[in-house]
């Protein structure tokens, strides 16, 4: 496929997955269940193709492989649990930004567990995103405890997301996206659910819209949103990818303008633009050290 194209569709991607926040401020649902729902959606929608060309795959993928990703689950409804608590305690433009710092604890996680060097670019562009991203929790402490438990669980929610992302690149070399992505999401519904009865959450109940916008959030989001970047890594470049997803807390915070009025404070205007200026100067670094290397 053409290249031109690709990008574009990654962008749609990124505009997909800009309505998350949206949708997730929207329900009223407890934020394990609004994930477990989203993931089980998620995995319904994604199962008549997986029966339909990829049944032979999911019959005889190996054990380890399995396990990988019902660990990949895991840690991705952790994350999507923490990550609709932020928006419903915080400022979506907090909580869009603080949740793309992702790529830096997979910067950390790289460089503790694989050894892999950051270059020096790339350390100034980390240092300044946690400049950024103390700029926005500073200023949302003064907005009381409830708004600074929120950044915190979008952090949580990128640190989870970190984890997610270094699994699912070991995991890629060997499923389709197809398989992949249906034993995570099925995976991450399963353990949403054991949270839920174990937590005494009510499985039903519910306004009718709050189904109507997790059903959105699974298709716009994540169908149309997460899947579409692994999609995209077979054309384009991760580093293309991670740069087009920076566009996310911009897109979010645009919707929660005319649809709440929630107009962003300086702190997270100031704070989150430091922390996407950070994140592009460590990905602009690492693709420039990579091109280096080739």
């Amino acid at each position: 496929m053409n290249t031109k194209t690709v990008k574009w569709i990654v962008v749609l991607g990124v505009v997909f997955m800009s309505t998350s926040a949206i949708f997730g401020r929207m329900v009223t649902t407890p934020a394990v269940l609004t994930a477990m729902y989203r993931m089980l959606f998620s995995a319904l929608l994604l199962l008549p193709a997986v029966l339909r060309g990829h049944r032979k795959e999911l019959l005889h993928i190996k054990r380890r492989n399995l396990l990988m990703c019902l660990l990949c689950g895991v840690v991705l409804g952790i994350h999507f649990t923490a990550y609709m608590e932020s928006v419903q305690y915080t400022h979506i433009a907090s909580s869009t930004v603080l949740v793309d710092t992702e790529v830096l604890f997979v910067a950390a996680m790289l460089l503790v567990f694989f050894h892999e060097k950051i270059p020096r670019a790339g350390l100034i562009g980390i240092a300044l995103a946690m400049v950024g991203s103390v700029v926005i929790a500073l200023g949302d402490t003064g907005g009381g405890s409830n708004i600074l438990y929120g950044d915190l669980m979008a952090i949580l929610g990128a640190i989870c997301s970190s984890a997610y992302t270094l699994i699912g690149r070991s995991q890629r070399r060997y499923l389709s996206t197809t398989v992949y992505t249906f034993l995570v999401y099925a995976s991450a519904a399963v353990t949403l659910f054991a949270a839920a009865v174990a937590t005494g959450q009510t499985f039903t109940g519910y306004a009718i819209s709050d189904f109507g916008y997790i059903l959105c959030m699974a298709v716009f989001c994540t169908l149309l949103g997460h899947s579409i970047f692994s999609w995209g890594l077979k054309y384009v470049s991760a580093a293309f990818i991670s740069m087009a997803k920076l566009g996310e807390p911009v897109g979010a915070t645009i919707m929660a303008i005319f649809l709440f009025g929630e107009l962003p404070q300086l702190n997270q205007v100031v704070g989150g633009a430091i922390v996407i200026a950070g994140i592009a100067a460590y990905l602009f670094a690492k693709e420039n050290a990579a091109a280096r290397q080739s």
